[in-house]
């Protein structure tokens, strides 16, 4: 269980199932840098997110910008869209000013279309495990939804264990990262031509340590030779 001194952000869980490096770059740090995809990102964001906007239609309540936490992971943040479905069974949550019982659902949007890989279902997810911790009373939220610019489409997210177990292992190698205070070494893949702090990682000269002492060298070598001329 972490404390509130402990506590870092949810949402560096999807920069760390993309790369470790590039988590410890911008939360260690503390390097960012704009490109198209983020700029795109932001603007959907301030789109959605107004912490004063609440819908309700029919059985469904929408609450935008909701602030959540969890002790258990650590991590703390805010959720673009939660939906409050009502409940048929009887099962569920109460809500202040609302009869019945609620069963929440996280929704968050995402500029492009879905990915090769699951960086934004463990965000989602670990959405969904703070509002189990939040509101208690035995709450299991089996699913969310990413909502993507691209496609125009929701894209509906089972919480599997394996999912779970996902979620639980980021967020232990983020805290062990951030009390380390080290930035991993950069490693090369196809992504990284994708990702906002390719030019700040220069992952294609760094990756090798045997190249960059090379290149360390060889500079000293020059200083060297231009110093004794």
């Amino acid at each position: 269980m972490y404390s509130d001194d402990d506590l870092i952000m949810l949402s560096g869980i999807q920069h760390i199932a993309f790369c470790e490096r590039q988590w410890a770059l911008i939360h260690i740090e503390q390097q960012w840098h704009e490109n198209m995809r983020t700029v795109e990102g932001a603007h959907m964001h301030q789109r959605v997110d107004d912490p004063f906007a609440s819908e309700v239609r029919g059985n469904v309540i929408t609450l935008r910008s909701v602030s959540m936490v969890s002790f258990e992971l650590g991590l703390y943040g805010v959720a673009d869209v939660v939906e409050f479905i009502r409940s048929e069974s009887g099962e569920g949550i109460e809500l202040n000013n609302y009869a019945g019982k609620w069963n929440p659902i996280p929704v968050e949007y995402k500029r492009g279309k879905p990915k090769p890989d699951q960086r934004d279902e463990v965000q989602l997810c670990a959405q969904a495990i703070c509002l189990e911790e939040m509101y208690g009373e035995n709450l299991n939220i089996g699913k969310g939804y990413l909502f993507y610019g691209e496609t125009r489409h929701r894209h509906e997210v089972v919480f599997s264990q394996d999912l779970r177990s996902r979620v639980e292992n980021y967020a232990r190698q983020m805290h062990e990262l951030f009390e380390s205070g080290t930035t991993p070494l950069a490693i090369y893949k196809s992504h990284c031509r994708a990702c906002s702090l390719v030019e700040i990682c220069n992952p294609k000269a760094f990756a090798n340590p045997r190249k960059v002492d090379d290149y360390l060298r060889n500079m000293f070598e020059i200083e060297y030779e231009c110093g004794s001329d």
